[in-house]
């Protein structure tokens, strides 16, 4: 959104039985950007579709890959690749009492430096899934899509407090890179600034698009925020970190 004017999309997932065997379909206003995948994928299909309409059509924002919470109404950004236990540890710190503003992205206002929450189901990958529904039983958590090009997927349902507060932007406080390391301590250790910038900058979809704009954005959210690297190979230690974090001056 940009002052009174509202940007949408008309997007389906919708199902078609082609030989040798049943398919799901991707539009956008009647356009097919991908090939289709199969049936069993719909669910997964639609959140990876609705990722590609926002970063490659909305540039009000700035968006960076990563997950995005908040507590004490200052904003955590969780820049990682697949496969750094982003996710994961996203979905522990909801069951932790975190806000979810989204698990895959921060959209970032360039003129106000404010985090626009963008709250969806939390997208759980292979081994998360039983991680995280071992975490808490009353979690809900949907289909299972089985043998996608990222495995096996599932959702959690994204909770009803994120929801209702989706129009409560958030000023950034911390900027942190994770990686999960299989039965490794967990270790935060502080990031210098001009490090922090370049990465979050290589995991942002639309910084080079913004010009001075964007980077104008990233530099005021590193020079705001504490940045840090972060290992882990265990969420309780994980969670005892990240509630430990002290807030910014």
């Amino acid at each position: 959104m940009d002052g009174n004017v509202f940007a949408d999309f008309h997007i389906s997932v919708t199902y078609s039985r082609r030989v040798p065997k049943s398919l799901c379909v991707f539009k956008i206003d009647g356009f097919e950007p991908f090939t289709p995948l199969a049936a069993g994928e719909a669910f997964a299909f639609f959140e990876w579709g609705l990722n590609w309409c926002v970063t490659s059509y909305l540039h009000t924002w700035l968006t960076v890959h990563s997950a995005v919470l908040e507590r004490h109404g200052r904003a955590l950004i969780l820049p990682a690749p697949p496969g750094s236990g982003k996710s994961t540890l996203c979905a522990s710190l909801l069951l932790n009492g975190w806000r979810l503003l989204s698990d895959e992205m921060t959209l970032l206002d360039p003129d106000t430096g404010l985090v626009t929450p963008f709250p969806r189901p939390v997208s759980l990958k292979n081994q998360s899934i039983s991680i995280i529904r071992s975490r808490d039983k009353d979690v809900i958590i949907g289909p299972i899509a089985l043998d996608t090009m990222k495995g096996t997927v599932a959702h959690m349902r994204a909770p009803v407090d994120s929801l209702r507060r989706a129009g409560e932007k958030v000023l950034p406080a911390w900027v942190i890179f994770p990686q999960y390391i299989a039965d490794a301590p967990a270790n935060l250790t502080p990031r210098g600034k001009a490090t922090s910038f370049m990465q979050l900058a290589e995991n942002s979809f639309n910084q080079s698009s913004q010009g001075r704009r964007g980077f104008n954005a990233l530099t005021r959210l590193i020079d705001q925020c504490d940045c840090y690297d972060f290992s882990y190979g265990h969420l309780d230690e994980a969670m005892s970190v990240f509630a430990a974090l002290p807030l910014p001056p």
